[in-house]
């Protein structure tokens, strides 16, 4: 059977990869007195709300199953909007706005809709892997431009410059990033939006941890930029829907036709029951839950980060946001008789039952350096997990 050369091009998802051989492990010593610890995972230990699990049930139980629109619920897109108004003090009309089947495929449906073949997109190295194959899928190229921890492992107007090409189409950025947990600084945003604006580009971004930002300074929309930013969201992180698979996207007045046309071809719609209790997500009683568990994940990396780097592993870059550590592995390998964060991923699983992911979905730069550690898990969890790294 022939494989199609855009298949080909796709690498494995290695998160998930490395995900396999931890399961495996985990089922062998579940019994013992490590039973396996998973911080690999990008996915919260929270369900979804009281509110938003009736409100399922609800529209089960009276028969709203059918179809909706392609473009989600109007009901959900005016509450999304709302959440705009209220949170960031944005307008971002409801008509903008297209709930998809989460933001993997809201991403799908930017890319087919602005992206040529042959067109590069470029992106921060490191950064979420999916985001790049995306843009393959798309026949594009994500071109990846190495970033360093002075600059927050996050793109700069100087270097999209500098990176730009007759065959640049725009960027596609991430804040706060999965696996760094650091956002762009707003002037710098504006200045990137600016010079690709200038190219006649398209800015994408990435903002399915915004809801899960710790500092003033940096957790705002990139849609307060310009109402021609593009902005990709989720209910999974911050609203922790993750297996509900709904998110949404916000695009210009003007691309609202072509993405409706794709949605309704490709997906005709996102889950309706999914939407359906999403709507109880912006319940005042769901949204002090959600930001009582914020605060959560705001304490563990407050706990995490400072005994991850006493234990040998330095986080350059303190996170702003999300729920991820990235942490240089490259003493603590060594001392072990380690080269590179491959290995170290797997002997850390293999000697402290410990699953953590390796730097190598991320990128190319320096990710041999990196391991990513998850602190979407209980206290608990993590203080047995840097225990066993102390141990090592």
């Amino acid at each position: 059977m022939r494989i199609s050369s855009r298949a080909e091009r796709i690498e494995p998802f290695y998160v998930m990869e490395v995900a396999k051989a931890a399961s495996q492990l985990a089922r062998e010593v579940a019994h013992t007195e490590r039973p396996m610890i998973f911080l690999n995972i990008g996915e919260p230990d929270f369900t979804a709300p009281p509110l938003v699990q009736e409100a399922a049930a609800r529209a089960i139980s009276r028969g709203a199953t059918q179809y909706t629109p392609a473009m989600g619920l109007d009901a959900l897109r005016e509450r999304i909007s709302t959440w705009y108004r209220t949170r960031f003090g944005i307008d971002v009309p409801a008509r903008r706005i297209v709930v998809t089947a989460g933001a993997s495929a809201a991403l799908q449906l930017a890319c087919l809709a602005l992206i040529e073949r042959g067109d590069e997109i470029l992106m921060p190295d490191p950064s979420y892997p999916c985001n790049r194959h995306f843009v393959s899928a798309a026949d594009g190229e994500a071109v990846l431009v190495p970033t360093t921890a002075g600059e927050r492992f996050q793109l700069s107007a100087a270097k999209v410059e500098a990176a730009w090409t007759d065959k640049t189409r725009g960027v596609l950025l991430a804040s706060p990033s999965n696996p760094t947990g650091t956002s762009i600084a707003p002037d710098e945003l504006r200045r990137i939006h600016e010079f690709v604006k200038s190219k006649g580009g398209i800015t994408l971004i990435d903002e399915i941890y915004l809801g899960l930002s710790y500092d003033e300074q940096f957790g705002h929309s990139a849609l307060a930029i310009d109402d021609q930013v593009i902005s990709i969201n989720s209910f999974s992180k911050y609203f922790n829907m993750t297996g509900w698979r709904l998110g949404w996207l916000v695009v210009p007045e003007a691309l609202v036709p072509v993405v409706e046309r794709l949605a309704q071809n490709l997906f005709i719609c996102a889950s309706t029951v999914s939407q359906h209790a999403a709507l109880a997500c912006f319940e005042p009683e769901s949204i002090a839950e959600y930001e009582r568990r914020r605060s959560e994940f705001k304490a563990r990396r407050d706990w995490f980060i400072p005994q991850l780097q006493a234990a040998g592993l330095p986080v350059p870059v303190v996170p702003d946001g999300a729920f991820y550590a990235w942490a240089d592995c490259t003493k603590m390998a060594e001392q072990m008789g380690i080269a590179g964060s491959w290995d170290f991923a797997f002997e850390v699983m293999k000697r402290a039952h410990l699953a953590i992911t390796p730097g190598r979905d991320f990128g190319t730069a320096q990710t041999g350096r990196f391991v990513r550690f998850s602190t979407a898990s209980s206290m608990a969890h993590l203080e047995e997990a840097i225990e066993r790294l102390r141990a090592l």
